[in-house]
Parts: structure tokens; sequence; C-alpha cells
């Protein structure tokens, strides 16, 4: 179902998921909406390449795949504005070369993922999904010494994957805990290491070292699969694994032998090689995963704030202004 609003005379710009209208209210003098209404499915592939035809700008979510078959369509389309930070969804190369514009949204989700990564952390290593799981079936009977007993925070290692915004804002959360920060990073972090005691390692010495192994990695070439079962060997047998980046980072097969086997403790994940999961994904057979339906920025602050800048990057490109969050690549 699609909703036409506003004037045909201004950019139009089409939204692949159902907004709220009060923030696209503030945008209405200068540009006109469409977007796709139904709220829990997404845009199907032919609607999306159908609306692309005419628009001057689009709003994506990162479920979108806007490759070169969609990009081939766009006949005026002057920016994507992709709500999320990653753009793997994107053939961003392709769209520059048709001098289309890709924005995401960084900053904004910071500190609301790294509060949800934290939150997965904590609820994995004590358990608490099983805990509630375990009053659910009604099995708590009495109280035993190890009943539920899970695996400590307060003065654990973390190793974070990937040192950027996110990584930093973990670090800061796990300097609270007290926790030893190691980190693995294409580059040096220095504000990392300054200010919240972080210590650079490689990554084979990172999953050897830690009691809590955190990916925060973009999904690249270099980055597909690099938790293969290799790495998830190199792991300790109590160490567990958090996901919150993008399910393509990680051999889920790997893991879910990794998981099965008790070559590692346990695993919370944000993100899925392909989403979204249902029941009869192999992970629901296991006790010692905690799975979460990718909500790693989902305040509602922040989405409201994550779509405003997506938002106020179309307008700068419509208005013939520079975008406030461009792709670079």
């Amino acid at each position: 179902m699609i909703d036409e609003v506003n004037e045909m005379d201004k950019p139009k710009i089409y939204i692949t998921r159902k907004i709220p209208s009060y923030l696209i209210e503030p945008f209405l003098d200068q540009l006109q909406f469409k977007m796709w209404l139904e709220e829990d499915t997404p845009v199907p592939v032919d609607v999306l390449r159908n609306e692309i035809k005419e628009v001057d700008g689009l709003l994506c979510l990162l479920t979108d795949q806007i490759d070169q078959k969609c990009l081939k369509k766009a006949n005026r389309l002057k920016i994507i504005a992709n709500m999320a930070v990653g753009y793997d969804n994107i053939d961003v190369s392709f769209a520059h070369s048709k001098n289309i514009i890709v924005t995401n949204t960084p900053d904004v989700l910071t500190e609301t993922t790294a509060d949800l990564t934290f939150a997965l952390l904590m609820a994995t290593a004590r358990r608490l999904v099983e805990a509630m799981d375990y009053i659910r079936k009604n099995k708590w009977r009495d109280w035993a010494p190890f009943m539920m007993a899970g695996t400590d925070i307060y003065h654990k290692t973390i190793g974070i994957v990937g040192m950027g915004r996110i990584g930093v804002a973990v670090a800061k959360r796990a300097q609270g805990f007290n926790m030893n920060v190691l980190y693995h990073n294409r580059s040096r972090n220095l504000e990392a290491e300054k200010n919240f005691g972080a210590t650079y390692t490689e990554f084979n010495q990172l999953l050897r070292e830690a009691d809590f192994v955190v990916s925060l990695l973009p999904l690249t070439k270099e980055t597909e699969n690099i938790f293969d079962e290799s790495a998830f060997s190199n792991m300790k047998s109590s160490s567990i694994f958090i996901n919150v980046s993008r399910g393509g980072v990680v051999d889920e097969k790997a893991l879910y032998k990794a998981l099965s086997s008790g070559t590692i403790r346990a695993a919370g994940l944000d993100v899925f090689k392909h989403e979204p999961i249902g029941i009869t994904h192999p992970f629901m057979q296991l006790n010692n995963v905690v799975l979460l339906p990718h909500i790693g920025s989902a305040s509602i602050a922040t989405r409201e704030n994550m779509i405003s800048l997506c938002l106020k990057n179309i307008s700068n490109i419509c208005q013939g202004k520079k975008p406030l969050t461009p792709v670079k690549i």
C-alpha cells in the first residue's frame, strides 16, 4: 500500500517503510513524500524498483537491497539516505558512478547501541532469559547453590573487535565494571587507549585472552565469516561471544558447533546472516544463546533521530547543500 502526500512540483522522496507523520511535517514545505505503509512488511523489490524511477531521494532501511538492478531504474535519483550506520545493503560504488550521494546515520545511535551491547552481554553472562524461562516453565521448586549460576562480568577481560564509535562507547561502559579492555581494529584507536585503558592486540591473541569477545565490525570482504571455526576454537571454553554488528561476519554453522559442543560457553546475538530468523533456526535449539531481533539502536529517541538525520540529508541535497553524513569509499 502506498500513500501520497504533498504537491507534485516539489522534489519527490520515497520512504521504504512507514514512519510517523510528525517526523515528516517539518519538511513538507520543501519535499513531497510517498511511503510504503505495510509497517511489518518490507517493500517488495518490484515496487521499490518501480518507485525509484521518478524520485529525487530515497530513504531506505538496511534490509532494502539497493543493488545495480535497482539503481539502473533510477532516472533522477540524487540521494540515498540509509537509516543505519552500515551500508552493505547499497552498491555505493555504482551509486557514486551515477552521481548519487549515499548517506548513513553515524553518531546518533552510538550510545543506544552500546547500551544494548552491554545489556546483551550481561543477559548472556547471567543467563537472564534462561532463568526467566525456568520460571515460565514452572521449574523453580527450591533454591540450590548452582541453580542458574552464570558468569561474572566484573574484573573480567572484554575483547572488542572493531573499535569505532560504538566500540569506544562499549569500552567506556566496561570501565565501570573494572574490566580489562582488549581491542582489535584496522588501526590503533588512541582515544580508547588513553581514555579507557584499552590495549591493542592481534585478532588471535584477543580471542585467546578475552572472557567476552564482542563483534562490532562492519561487513566487508575482509570481515565476512571472520568468526569461523578456527576463531571459535581459539577462544576459551569459558568465553562468551557477542555480536551486535552484522550477521555476515559470523560463520553460523561454526558458531552453532562451538555452542553445542562446549567449545565456547555462550553467545548473545542481535544480528544474523539472513534476517529475520524464526523458531526453526538452529540457534533456537540451544539454551546457551540469547537471541534478539536486531534491536541495537531501538530506542524511541534514537530511531527518531536516525530518521530526522536521513531527512535532513535529503533536504540538504535537494536544496543544493552538502549532506551532513555522506558515505565515502
